[in-house]
């Protein structure tokens, strides 16, 4: 069955209640599957593969983190979507549940409006998810034996994906496209080979590429985000390295995504890496992904003076920016005399 056409859920409770109640709030829309314990569970999913998993996190006996442990060694199962189910609201938890290789977590008691969307939500990026790596497979065997049609036809699919991308933001048309340019400039201005060169702009298109998981009423708030929103914000590195870690037709094409927020003084997201354990191509990226979104316009302020861009990017070197780096934007910043490297309205 493919990922479109399955739409069963398990649910996994120890509590008959829980389990009734969560099959009539999704009944109607999915296939849903109970099981009471933890055996149980394990019995369904050695024979059957559902589209997601809803777990309570307590249970007599092993808990939910143990089961969604046993399940990561079932074949076929170790990149089932799964959901936590929990009533526990400490920090303690939301972490874990992250840290143990979970999609999601549901705080219980459950509000049926919630659960359907964070359901559509994760199964969504799963359907990407296999829709990317088939299309890419798919294309590098019908193409293999012509390395250029395969680059030709890589750039036009990454495109579109990065296009994608920026759409969801109403407020960054081109930033996607702008970053890969600026990216690959500055390798080109430290000497990069014409292969790291065309690596980066591939790598850059996609960096954003996370941003599909994150919901569009956060990503199009025109004023400032809260401490939760700015929290969901954070999840977008992950998303992108879940969604692009398995294209082996394009190897690396996942840093740029998994590091472009990370800082040169280590106070970064989402790995807390410094210096040079930050990928070079990561570090290019920051650069040019920061110098773009300040030459922008965003709902609540217009593109920033040119002037003021470059006070940013000094400040920022050797604490946000890799010096190096840093310098070489600088510089391209004051070729640029008529200030065109910005968002002028346009793809640029």
């Amino acid at each position: 069955m493919s990922v479109s056409q399955n739409k069963t859920i398990l649910i996994v409770d120890d509590d008959r209640m829980n389990l009734r109640f969560a099959e009539h709030m999704l009944s109607t829309t999915y296939n849903v599957v109970m099981a009471n314990s933890y055996e149980e569970a394990l019995d369904y999913l050695s024979k059957e593969l559902p589209a997601l998993a809803l777990l309570d996190v307590h249970m007599p006996g092993k808990n939910g983190f143990e089961l969604l442990a046993e399940i990561r060694k079932m074949k076929n199962c170790n990149d089932l979507p799964v959901v936590f189910l929990t009533a526990d609201s400490d920090r303690e938890t939301e972490v874990r549940v992250f840290k143990e290789g979970a999609q999601d977590y549901i705080q219980k008691p459950l509000v049926p409006e919630v659960v359907l969307e964070r359901i559509k939500r994760i199964l969504s990026l799963r359907k990407l998810q296999v829709s990317l790596e088939s299309e890419v497979e798919r294309r590098t065997l019908e193409l293999e034996e012509s390395r250029h049609k395969l680059q030709v036809l890589s750039l036009q699919v990454v495109k579109t994906l990065a296009s994608t991308i920026d759409a969801k933001d109403r407020y960054t048309n081109g930033h996607s496209s702008r970053v890969a340019k600026y990216s690959r400039e500055i390798a080109r201005r430290v000497g990069k080979p014409v292969e790291f060169q065309d690596e980066i702009y591939f790598v850059a298109l996609l960096h954003d590429i996370g941003k599909i998981g994150i919901p569009d009423n956060i990503l199009n708030k025109n004023s400032k985000l809260t401490d939760e929103e700015y929290e969901t914000i954070k999840q977008h590195p992950s998303i992108g390295v879940e969604i692009l870690k398995n294209i082996t037709g394009m190897p690396n094409i996942e840093i740029g995504a998994h590091y472009h927020h990370e800082r040169f003084d280590g106070k970064g997201y989402p790995e807390g890496l410094a210096g040079y354990a930050i990928p070079e191509i990561a570090r290019i990226i920051a650069v040019a992904d920061a110098y773009d979104a300040m030459t922008s316009r965003r709902s609540y302020r217009s593109a920033l003076p040119q002037s003021a861009v470059r006070s940013e990017i000094l400040r920022g070197r050797g604490m946000q920016f890799d010096p190096d780096f840093a310098d070489v934007m600088l510089k391209m910043i004051d070729d640029d005399v008529n200030y065109e490297m910005r968002d002028d309205g346009q793809d640029y």
